[in-house]
């Protein structure tokens, strides 16, 4: 019997503190030397497919054609050695349309994450699957779900019948070129559907037809509220990254997602980490699902062939520190990370000053320019790609062999989740972490909770020998890339797209690959328009200029437009010592009727009217 939807935050903290979580991982612990573990709890029939459908009538428009081709994503391709004695994809009941579009790609034997989930999830049993960074785990849910589903061919509707919901854009491009490449030869459908671009393009998808929607939960949730994305014939649900998806900034997204989604499903969750408490939550609105661990139970296991080095490094030396590890001998594509986005930006602006052919990728950014950004780095025209925690889940980039820790991480799920992107799929990485003196407590407890061999870091300073010999770093690095080095073409050489951005402003001045800024009307306006013409460009010390603007528009109509009202005199009451002062009406303004000033000093008009204004006398002076 299926639970729902989870409980409320307090009974999940309670939950949490439980003896369930003291269970979950007496049992983790009791398996330490386990090298691979299926908690396979019970066993249940295939769910039957159910179509369901709205009460409301839908028209939506079906087409035979498929969805737009998914942009900024590194083709799907077999980079990583596998061992001979691996499974082949074509070992299981896996469709033939499936294994040949891989065969193509070079991908024909499993990981061991795919190894042990595919006999499961082909069945349609909900699992959640746990693997180290860079093991396949894209496939693991991507082969079965792609085998589950119905093609045009095979009667489907063009509602969607898969979703899989990420925590960012950048992995929402990626997961969603994994599966077109491995659903091509079936003829499924996949649409990227995330924030930061136009609506237009992604409604006018849905319209035509679509078997698996890949998306962010915001964007998600705007399409579904609006009636243009339906998710009653939803089959299968998969939360990728699920311990970032259940975390309790997305939870509330999460569950108004669960709740639009039908009960008769299958649901998986995959990541590299994944704690007892969000393990315990999973459990709440999935049915009976197996828990697999690929390469033992240490969650916190890091990836052996990345060697890891931790440095004790002053703030103010750190530009220099980095600018020599850059220089290194056999330094292909790095990525730095920064906990802030200004730290991010800065960081680049820096080392493109010093020569490097560096790109930011933060949360400030436009969509374009983040889209830019990876774009110049997977094409080599930019080898430094600095960026916050949004490009440390998921992203993977060939050639990536060296990962710098500019900040300490959060926590120790973060700092697994960055030196992820080297060392991938049995490759050989470098990660490097700089620790600064007031973030030695917090490094001092990932170093436990990772058991890592560096709880005191060496004092480094960029002209320190040892930091030079084990980084292999030339003695003659400076903190300057020489000109004869800066052989990369840089981030303008690659084009800025046009996607459309929502909340942004196009166009000004945004520093290097910016799109929209403050500057151009400041977020959700557009330069140019009637709402952002008296408010570009001038500060709130500038309201009388603004005044002037509107009253010279008042007085000049431009082109067609009508001509504004005069603004409407404002009605005094006049009094004196708190009793009202009955008047006559006052002749009109701009009238050439001559006055008179009467004795008691009330001006009088020719036609007999008093007004109500008197002149003020002076006191008499007291003679002398």
């Amino acid at each position: 019997m299926r639970l729902g939807l989870p409980k409320s935050p307090d009974r999940l903290r309670t939950s949490a503190r439980s003896g369930n979580r003291r269970s979950f991982e007496a049992r983790a612990l009791s398996n330490q030397t386990q090298q691979t573990r299926i908690d396979r709890e019970h066993t249940h029939p295939e769910s039957a497919h159910h179509h369901l459908t709205y009460d409301e009538a839908v028209a939506l428009e079906r087409a035979t054609e498929g969805a737009p081709e998914i942009e900024s994503a590194e083709e799907l391709a077999a980079r990583a050695p596998v061992e001979e004695s691996a499974p082949l994809f074509t070992d299981y009941d896996v469709h033939s349309d499936i294994t040949d579009a891989l065969a193509e790609v070079g991908i024909t034997r499993t990981f061991a994450i795919q190894e042990l989930t595919l006999p499961i999830a082909l069945g349609g049993h909900d699992l959640i699957g746990q693997a180290r960074t860079g093991t396949g785990k894209t496939l693991g849910f991507g082969v079965p779900m792609l085998h589950r589903l119905i093609n045009i061919s095979e009667g489907a509707d063009g509602l969607p019948q898969a979703l899989v919901v990420v925590p960012t854009r950048e992995l929402c491009v990626q997961v969603a070129r994994d599966l077109a490449t491995a659903g091509s030869k079936r003829g499924m459908r996949v649409q990227a559907i995330y924030g930061g671009r136009a609506y237009e393009p992604q409604i006018e998808a849905l319209r035509k037809g679509v078997e698996i929607v890949v998306g962010t939960p915001g964007r998600l949730l705007d399409l579904a509220e609006q009636r243009h994305l339906m998710l009653g014939s939803v089959r299968v649900l998969v939360l990728d990254e699920a311990d970032e998806m259940l975390d309790l900034g997305f939870l509330p997204d999460i569950q108004r997602v669960l709740s639009m989604v039908p009960t008769q499903r299958q649901t998986m969750l995959f990541s590299a980490t994944m704690p007892g408490p969000i393990v315990t939550l999973a459990r709440q609105f999935m049915t009976q699902p197996t828990h697999i661990r690929a390469h033992g139970n240490d969650e916190g296991s890091t990836v052996p062939d990345t060697t890891q080095y931790v440095y004790r490094a002053h703030n103010l030396d750190k530009h220099e520190l980095l600018a020599r590890l850059l220089q290194a001998e056999d330094r292909s594509l790095t990525m730095v990370f920064c906990r802030t986005k200004r730290t991010a930006q800065k960081v680049a602006d820096e080392l493109v000053d010093r020569g490097f052919a560096a790109a930011a990728v933060h949360g400030d950014l436009g969509q374009g320019a983040r889209e830019q950004a990876l774009r110049a780095f997977r094409s080599g025209k930019v080898d430094v790609l600095v960026a916050t925690d949004v490009a440390a889940r998921g992203i993977d980039v060939t050639g990536v062999s060296h990962v710098v820790n500019y900040q300490c991480p959060e926590d120790e799920k973060t700092y697994l989740h960055r030196i992820g992107r080297t060392g991938r799929a049995g490759g050989k990485g470098i990660a490097v972490t700089y620790v600064d003196w007031d973030d030695l407590p917090r490094w001092g407890l990932i170093n436990t909770a990772l058991d890592l061999p560096f709880h005191l870091p060496p004092e480094t300073y960029s002209t320190s020998a040892h930091y030079y010999t084990d980084l292999g770093i030339p003695s003659s690095a400076t903190g300057r890339l020489p000109r004869s080095a800066r052989t990369r073409e840089g981030l303008s050489a690659e084009e800025l797209e046009d996607v459309g951005e929502t909340g942004r402003g196009r166009g000004g001045s945004g520093g290097p690959g910016r799109s929209g800024s403050r500057g151009s009307g400041g977020r959700g306006r557009a330069a140019g328009t009637d709402h952002s013409a008296g408010h570009s460009g001038g500060g709130r010390g500038q309201g009388g200029a603004r005044r002037d603007a509107r009253s010279s528009d008042e007085q000049q109509p431009v082109g067609d437009e009508p001509a504004r009202r005069p603004r409407r005199s404002r009605s005094r009451s006049r009094t004196r010592g708190g009793v009202p002062v009955s008047t006559q009406a006052a002749p009109a303004a701009g009238s050439d009727l001559p006055s008179t000033l009467s004795s008691d000093g009330s001006a009088t008009t020719a036609s007999g009217a008093t007004s109500s204004r008197r002149r003020r006398r002076r006191p008499a002076q007291a003679a002398d």
